[in-house]
């Protein structure tokens, strides 16, 4: 693949994790697939490699200046993701990943459905009496039990080294729905809990196996790195209620490619 458009690829993926709190790997390894041949398993590998650098930084800072990053939550979750992610990565070599595929693509159905409540937007465009929905409040601070952090790393972390996707499409869900995080300040935590190199087993994995491009991975991560502040930047000057309609579509997105491709 030309080298611009490979960084190009990152930077698409960099916004896409500054804006959601994903780690940007379920917008790489489908290009990578579709756009150069690769095969899955070693797209997956190098887009984990890609991601375990630490290219979210600017959209970490970014975040944290705004005061809506959970620092304590993200260090608990990154332990559970460091301690997982090579599970996941043993998975995707060993275990046939169809089924796991389409129950994760299921999930982010579901997820979506949760975020974008189509029959609330249903009642409202017929005129029929709803309860309005109440924007949540970005200054809210949930203080979950570290153990319910762990977890959701532990969680993330497996689909993270299954699929060579960050994590984030996991601990945001979670984050909102199960511990009631603010919207915003959930993407802000999973962004820096994917940002220490918790990818590495994984990453380790997936060399030895010989299955990830090392150059590619570093120019993906050039772009991630640039890409990152940018859809920081964005989600913090947008309602919150269309980040969550935003995170809801392109979780539909990301099922139909886990069910279907």
């Amino acid at each position: 693949m030309n080298a611009v458009v490979v960084v190009a690829i990152g930077f698409l993926a960099g916004i896409f994790a500054g804006l959601f709190g994903i780690g940007g790997g379920i917008v790489m390894v489908p290009v990578m697939v579709i756009l150069a041949g690769f095969p899955l398993i070693k797209a997956t590998g190098t887009s984990l490699a890609a991601i375990m650098l630490p290219v979210g930084i600017f959209g970490v800072i970014t975040y944290y200046r705004a005061r809506i990053l959970d620092l304590r939550a993200a260090i608990f979750i990154a332990s559970g993701l460091l301690m997982s992610v090579v599970i996941g990565a043993w998975l995707a070599h060993s275990l046939p990943g169809d089924v796991m595929r389409r129950l994760y693509g299921i999930f982010c159905l579901y997820v979506s459905w949760n975020f974008i409540k189509p029959l609330e937007k249903l009642k409202r465009f017929r005129g029929e009496s709803y309860l309005p929905e109440v924007e949540p409040d970005n200054n809210n601070h949930p203080h979950p039990h570290f153990l319910a952090l762990v977890g959701v790393g532990l969680v993330a972390g497996v689909m993270s080294g299954m699929f060579g996707i960050g994590g984030g499409n996991i601990i945001v869900p979670f984050l909102v729905m199960f511990l009631k995080y603010p919207p915003k300040r959930a993407i802000a935590t999973s962004l820096a809990a994917l940002l220490p190199p918790i990818g590495l087993p994984g990453v380790i994995y997936y060399y030895k196996a010989g299955t990830l491009d090392i150059n590619i991975a570093l120019l993906l991560a050039a772009g991630l790195l640039l890409g990152t502040v940018f859809g920081a930047r964005i989600n913090i000057r947008m309602p919150t209620a269309r980040v969550k309609m935003l995170y809801g579509i392109f979780l539909v997105f990301v099922a139909i490619r886990f069910i279907f491709f």
